[in-house]
């Protein structure tokens, strides 16, 4: 084995560890099925919010390089692996790419190797399907290859906290396994917390996300009906922040988006059907509740416009913001794509601008940002914040709208200025 680390999927969670892992003084090699983004990465071209193309550049100065050839996994002490896992069309999470991960692993696993998990998963994956993928040759985990899970905490555009200072959660199939995982993210990141095992630190990074997307969904009812009642509920959670402990403040939008929230917690809500036969309510009900926010969003825009005398059907809607978080490009499960549908539905002429996306799919078409932001407000019979980047000077567009929606509480209260 002559280098120290192999990243498997160079995406949002693998190049992060992969910067970590080189600046510790480590030699990497990335290993991904995508021959686009081998090429870029070799020809210092960043494809993540994160890393820019100066840093993946310095990378590969560094002694970095991606390959799609899978024999990399052979020379490396320490396997990594950082793949998608998208829900499957049975709600469950689509393994795939985990197992042909593993698949490429086991074909050239090596006695003495340490490999590690990190893509989100239900608990059990690990041992349940890793380990016997791995063992089929012959090695036993724990014995003659260590096999541990750890959870990734990436958190894109988080300017604070990153790969390295985010602690990391280890949890082996035996606690010689732990150990040796222990013993490498100790060398990567600032704190290694131990786990049980595999199945605690699996569990570890759902109940993380569940907690969110539980908490969410409760703001996002409470929206619902404080407007009803008319009660400023962004004033609400200011007042209720300020109490020192007890308290945790989470606010409502026009849904959630990202691989995290809208995801992981039906990973858990699917295994506890499949092997207990009964449902997790709470996870259930918040993602009912989130899912709907877009169409309750689109409502109120119509009850906006009629309340000018202005129809849905033949208005011009300008969207701000489409990507799933402020500040960054990445628009996985972005709550945008709905709710442009259901404009679209009711006839609306949807148009978008984001000063991170010139390009935006959207059920199937694509549209192109506005060329003029100021022109563009002005044409718009309703102006609607879905995602608030800094670079919005928001009090000027809502000054300059005609009727402005705020879905994320930060505009001023006008009379033109409506908030979610």
């Amino acid at each position: 084995m002559t280098v120290d680390l192999a990243v498997v999927g160079l995406g949002y969670v693998g190049l992060p560890l992969v910067f970590e892992a080189v600046h510790a003084g480590m030699s990497v090699r990335g290993y991904d099925v995508n021959q686009g983004v081998v090429d870029g990465l070799n020809g210092g071209v960043s494809h993540i919010d994160d890393l820019s193309d100066e840093q993946v550049a310095d990378l590969v100065s560094r002694g970095f390089a991606a390959t799609t050839d899978a024999a990399v996994l052979a020379e490396a002490t320490h396997i990594v692996i950082c793949v998608p896992t998208p829900l499957a069309e049975d709600g469950g999470p689509d393994l795939g790419p985990v197992r042909a991960a593993v698949g490429d692993i086991a074909r050239h696993l090596q006695p003495g190797q340490v490999v590690v998990l990190e893509s989100t998963t239900y608990p059990g994956t690990t041992e349940e399907i890793v380990q016997p993928m791995l063992e089929a040759g012959g090695l036993k985990a724990g014995t003659d290859f260590h096999l541990a899970f750890s959870p990734e905490r990436i958190d894109p555009g988080n300017e604070k906290f990153g790969a390295k200072n985010t602690p990391k959660v280890v949890g082996g199939v035996s606690p010689e396994s732990t150990e040796a995982a222990a013993a490498f993210y100790g060398r990567v990141v600032d704190t290694v917390v131990r786990t049980k095992g595999t199945r605690e630190a699996e569990m570890a990074k759902l109940l993380e996300n569940t907690y969110r997307h539980i908490n969410i969904a409760l703001v996002n009812e409470m929206a619902r009906f404080c407007h009803e009642l008319d009660i400023d509920l962004w004033d609400v959670i200011d007042a209720a922040k300020t109490k020192p402990f007890g308290f945790q403040a989470f606010y409502p939008g026009p849904g959630v988006g990202g691989h995290c929230i809208p995801i992981d917690p039906n990973y858990l809500s699917y295994n506890v059907r499949a092997r207990l036969g009964y449902p997790f309510r709470f996870v259930e009900l918040a993602q009912e509740i989130n899912a709907t926010m877009p169409s309750y969003v689109v409502k109120r825009a119509q009850d906006i416009l009629n309340e000018d005398g202005k129809a849905m059907k033949g208005a011009t809607v300008l969207l701000l913001g489409v990507t799933y978080k402020p500040n960054i490009a990445d628009q996985r499960e972005s709550p945008a794509v709905p709710v442009a549908k259901h404009l679209r539905e009711k006839g609306a002429e949807v148009v978008f601008h984001d000063p991170h996306v010139e390009q935006w799919r959207t059920n199937g078409s694509v549209t192109e940002r506005v060329a003029d932001l100021d022109e563009a407000i002005a044409n718009a019979d309703l102006v609607m914040l879905l995602q608030h980047h800094r670079d919005y000077d928001i009090e000027a567009l809502a000054g300059a709208s005609k009727r402005f929606f705020d879905t994320r509480g930060v505009a001023a209260e006008s009379p033109t200025v409506q908030r979610l």
